[in-house]
């Protein structure tokens, strides 16, 4: 946000420097981030003086030159030679001495010598206005009043401006110093801790009055949740035309450009005390009527961009008895607006409900100064005084009359906030006692009401343009930063306490896997928690009612949060694949959110993503798919590293994997990882397969803690692997295997593991290859050949039977 440092002096005589006057600022919670030089003529002016031509011939060696000696208050005239035809003995003129730096149109600087022209030595410039930067005329040098003294700066004669702006980098919950007004209001506030004590001085309207009422207007606002307050009232009989050179300086000083003198004013208004006004061209207002509604989602409507936009049934627009005139708060309408030929107008002061204006704004992605402000929350109280301040401006510059009474809709005022401030939590936040007449001081100038003392705090009441400050925390902020930070002493002795913490903190275990997985070629992510609320489209495990819905979401596609770390891991897999990085191995840690009836749950998740090969092209080694193997081994790793073992492993449950497995320890899930189903990553626009893991980082950590060492002896007996290849079909799951498997054989069989999927080329269509794994064993003594060819037998006839496999 920019602030012109004269525009603010006009609301508080400081003689500071800008530079002091920024650090006090800066301090106020107001950061100065630069502060710029703005002047209106580029240069200021500097080394032309007023100067008047003595005598003027022809150049002996050029028809079109001519020769001139010229006065300019030194000890002795000067000879310039100049090109104007115009130029003449006994006239007075602008001269560029020797040294002065002039500016093109497009800005580029070149500076005056001395030299010959044509032969003639040349000791400086007589400037035409465009040369200076005071019109646009180049026809010939400007001829100046004869009554200027000789020698005087040229920039004591124009009506020049030079300004030096802030830039502050304006906190979004400072609603309140959105205006040269607010800003001087916190720097009163400031001085006054320094003992300096000035006036705020606030522009009157006391000479407000209707002088004729021949243009009414009637006012019907039918969403008063929308517009709590709106006021209007027209003006007729003015013209329009260019703003005077000190009202456009003003404009241009902060970054805006000059349109017409109705536009600059209510821009001027609203910079300077933060209530944003529209004009509406009152001959185009049908039926003398005013109406602050909602109209019918896909009402078509131009804005003043020309841009044509359709309509939501929640956008606030001003309309007359016809259509739509404006987005109200936002952005107004083509048709509508104020242009040359306006010669009354509406002049609109309101204030809207900022969740409503942040939604419009967002919905058509338009950001102006008036919605920045309304989004955020500007002072109700000064609807109607920002209302009469711009009338009496308008009045004053483009002419014309206040034709109506002030029409003003407050059905329900807006009510200032009642805090009770405590000295005890205030000395206890701060970290030192304040004395309580400087607390009361700091309050007073901040404009917050001491409503009544006692032994042990305050009872205030904070005005409603302070939407920032509604608990106790907020008043004990607004004393610290008007009494200043670095007021506030530090000890010589500084106490700390070792906090007791254990090897099991959720942060500890974070860092040791995420170094583990960052050894292995992994990259931690960290997605946005919100997402849209289309992906529980995608799976049936997820449940739109379970979704934790945004009240004022930034977009669509960010309008929940998100159940599953599973979509936003994808979106970060396309988006490195769509730019050639398509072998990838990713991580995340993160939370997932839930609406369960009326009750909010969050979970703890760590998320592995693995696609692509497993290493990088090398000359002297295979280039090796990723497979479901290798992110089991990788999800092993991190539990062991984790000292979990034992884990029970079982086939999984979830539609978001077309085969997987769940490892669980004791009644605890503690992972579930397999291949992501086709049709999601169809959706996402990935064509390669991605394995996916999903610890339930809550179960890890809370098992990882209980989880005692425990030792028992190594087996007597060795166990016993076997094989199959299996061929079945799609429809059959491993769950289907698994449970066949244990029915078989319920002592001995101590393990089922699916190790490799294979669905392709050279298989019978509809069929797929499961590589299986069983482990024997038998603790009481060593397993011949003949007990395990006679397990192997009857699980493959089993298998053959009650799922129709072959052995491949």
């Amino acid at each position: 946000m920019k602030i012109s440092y004269n525009w603010l002096k006009q609301f508080i005589k400081i003689d500071w420097d800008a530079e002091k006057t920024g650090e006090l600022l800066t301090d106020l919670g107001l950061e100065i981030e630069g502060i710029d030089t703005y002047e209106s003529v580029k240069g200021g002016l500097k080394g032309i003086v007023i100067g008047e031509v003595l005598t003027c011939e022809q150049h002996p060696n050029a028809d079109r030159l001519k020769l001139t000696t010229v006065n300019i208050g030194a000890d002795a005239p000067v000879q310039i030679v100049c090109g104007a035809p115009n130029v003449a003995a006994g006239q007075k003129v602008s001269v560029a001495t020797i040294g002065t730096t002039l500016y093109t149109t497009e800005g580029e600087a070149w500076k005056i010598k001395k030299g010959k022209i044509r032969g003639e030595e040349s000791h400086g410039m007589i400037c035409a206005e465009d040369e200076l930067g005071l019109g646009e005329s180049h026809d010939g040098i400007m001829v100046l009043d004869d009554k200027l003294k000789v020698g005087t700066p040229v920039s004591e004669v124009f009506e020049i401006e030079n300004d030096e702006v802030f830039e502050i980098g304006l906190t979004p919950n400072r609603a309140d110093a959105m205006s040269h007004f607010g800003v001087a209001r916190d720097l009163k506030a400031g001085l006054l801790q320094k003992n300096i004590q000035l006036e705020l001085i606030t522009p009157s309207v006391s000479s407000f009055h209707v002088d004729a009422r021949s243009l009414k207007i009637d006012v019907d606002v039918q969403d008063k949740e929308k517009a709590p307050r709106y006021c209007g009232v027209t003006i007729s009989g003015l013209k329009v035309e260019s703003s005077p050179k000190w009202l456009q300086h003003r404009l241009k000083s902060i970054g805006l450009s000059p349109i017409n003198n109705v536009v600059d004013i209510t821009n001027y208004v609203l910079h300077e005390l933060g209530q944003p006004l529209h004009a509406f061209d009152a001959n185009k207002i049908s039926g003398n009527k005013i109406e602050v509604k909602t109209c019918k989602s896909g009402t078509k409507f131009t804005t003043l961009d020309d841009v044509e936009r359709e309509l939501h049934q929640e956008d606030l627009m001003i309309c007359d008895a016809e259509k739509p005139l404006c987005i109200a708060g936002v952005f107004g309408g083509i048709d509508s607006g104020v242009t040359e030929s306006t010669t009354s107008i509406f002049l609109e002061s309101a204030y809207f409900n900022p969740v409503s204006i942040r939604k419009t704004a967002k919905r058509h992605a338009l950001n102006t100064d008036a919605s920045f402000r309304f989004e955020r929350g500007i002072d109700p109280n000064i609807t109607e005084y920002a209302l009469k301040r711009a009338a009496l401006m308008i009045t004053e510059i483009a002419g014309g009359e206040i034709s109506s009474d002030i029409s003003d809709a407050y059905p329900n005022k807006i009510k200032d906030f009642e805090v009770r401030l405590s000295f005890d939590k205030t000395e206890q936040l701060i970290g030192e006692e304040i004395p309580r007449e400087t607390i009361k001081s700091i309050l007073t100038s901040l404009e917050i009401k001491v409503n009544n003392v006692t032994e042990t705090g305050l009872g205030l009441t904070v005005p409603a343009y302070r939407n920032d400050v509604q608990r106790e925390a907020d008043i004990i902020e607004e004393i610290l930063r008007v009494y200043g930070y670095n007021n506030v002493g530090t000890t010589e002795k500084l106490n700390a306490s070792i906090s007791n913490s254990t090897r099991f903190e959720d942060y500890k275990l974070q860092n040791i896997i995420g170094n583990q997985l960052a050894s292995q070629g992994f990259f931690e992510i960290m997605a946005n928690s919100l997402t849209t609320p289309n992906y529980t489209e995608l799976s049936e495990q997820l449940n739109s009612e379970n979704n934790v819905e945004m009240l004022n979401p930034l977009s669509n596609d960010l309008g929940v949060m998100r159940q599953s770390l599973l979509f936003s891991g994808l979106e970060a897999v396309a988006h490195n694949i769509n730019r050639k990085r398509s072998d990838l191995k990713l991580f995340e840690f993160g939370k997932t959110y839930h609406q369960y009836s009326e009750n909010r749950e969050e979970f703890k998740h760590l998320s592995l993503f693995v696609t692509g090969n497993k290493s990088e092209e090398r000359w002297n080694s295979e280039v090796t798919a990723s497979d479901f193997f290798y992110l089991k081994g990788t999800v092993e790793a991190i539990l062991q590293r984790l000292g979990l073992s034992h884990l029970r492993s079982t086939p999984i449950k979830t539609d978001l994997f077309s085969e997987g497995v769940t490892l669980s320890l004791g009644k605890k899930k503690m992972v579930d990882f397999g291949l992501v189903k086709k049709p999601i990553l169809k959706h996402f626009g990935i064509s390669q397969n991605v394995l996916f893991a999903d610890f339930n980082w809550d179960n890890v950590l809370e098992m990882a803690k209980h989880n005692a060492i425990k030792f028992k002896p190594i087996p007597k007996y060795p166990e016993v692997r076997r094989d199959f290849a299996l061929l079945i079909d799609n429809t059959v799951t491993f769950d289907d295997i698994h449970t066949i498997a244990k029915q078989t054989e319920k002592q001995l069989l101590k393990n089922i593991n699916l190790f490799d999927v294979y669905e392709g080329k050279n298989l019978p269509e509809g069929k797929k290859s499961y590589a299986v794994s069983f482990t024997l064993l038998d603790e009481h003594k060593t397993l011949n050949d003949k007990q395990i060819d006679k397990i192997m037998s009857k699980l493959q006839y089993n298998f053959e039977t009650k799922l129709g496999a072959e052995l491949r």
